[in-house]
């Protein structure tokens, strides 16, 4: 075979290259590989908590007794497009405990009267710091029941309410001494206070749309005992299944679940007895 000098040589440097590559080869090129098991709880982690960094997501992954290095947390966290932000929910939830809603919802009588029920609710866990009865609202009445319901530096930063003009200048008053920022929802716009308006849904779904009232006293007994059930028995889905109250879970191996009837039989507090 006539070839020239230069294919030779160019011959000579693709085998050295060949001899090489071959040479220092090995057998399972790069990093070994990761677990998919850590590779999307890596994910989880960022997308879980979107203000956290790499070293955060680390340190959290040695806690859970992976062992994996930054720079593999870094390559396979999710990288957001836009700047990380908390989502509105836990925004929300951050605030709850700052903030107490307030409302009025009418009750019928046997007699045909109407009696105003005022109750204030907090946004943390829902559950009820105030509740009365009245058959004539008025302002001062209404911000006396403010001062009633907090007591001892109890009040909450904020209070909500609609635009009812029972709540007048001496309801304002009472809560401006109390140190409460009133936020006063826009008009005709009961969305803007869904879990007061929730907690009224309940309340006659419950029990109010299954009784005639008498009168005042038996209305505050009935809502009173209503209360009860709603914070110690009565599971809510804005609360993941749980009560405003923290009721635990009871296992089966507790013993047999038995019944006892609350507001006279028309709901029941299901629990389990050993003996």
């Amino acid at each position: 075979m006539i070839v020239k000098p230069e294919t030779v040589i160019r011959w000579h440097r693709w085998g050295f290259k060949r001899y090489w590559t071959w040479k220092s080869k090995r057998r399972m090129p790069g990093r070994p590989k990761i677990d998919p098991e850590i590779r999307n709880l890596i994910r989880r982690l960022s997308l879980e908590n979107p203000t956290w960094g790499s070293p955060r997501i680390h340190g959290e992954l040695k806690k859970l007794g992976y062992s994996v290095d930054e720079t593999t947390v870094l390559k396979y966290m999710h990288r957001p497009s836009k700047p990380p932000s908390q989502t509105w929910r836990t925004f929300l939830k951050n605030h709850a405990k700052a903030i107490a809603a307030c409302d009025f919802f009418t009750v019928p009588t046997a007699t045909f009267r109407l009696l105003f029920v005022f109750f204030i609710i907090s946004h943390d866990r829902r559950s009820i710091l105030h509740i009365n009865v009245t058959d004539s609202p008025t302002a001062e009445w209404t911000g006396q029941q403010i001062v009633n319901a907090f007591p001892y530096d109890a009040a909450p930063e904020y209070l909500l309410r609609d635009r009812d003009s029972i709540y007048g200048k001496a309801f304002k008053k009472r809560v401006k001494t109390l140190g409460i920022e009133e936020v006063v929802t826009a008009p005709r716009s009961p969305w803007q206070n869904p879990i007061a308006e929730r907690f009224v849904g309940s309340v006659r779904r419950d029990c109010l749309d299954h009784c005639i009232i008498l009168n005042a006293r038996h209305l505050l007994k009935t809502l009173r005992e209503y209360t009860d059930y709603y914070h110690n028995d009565r599971t809510h889905l804005g609360l993941s299944k749980d009560t405003p109250v923290h009721r635990a879970v009871e296992p089966p191996e507790l013993g047999e679940v038995k019944g006892r009837p609350v507001l006279d039989g028309l709901h029941h507090r299901y629990y389990r007895d050993a003996a």
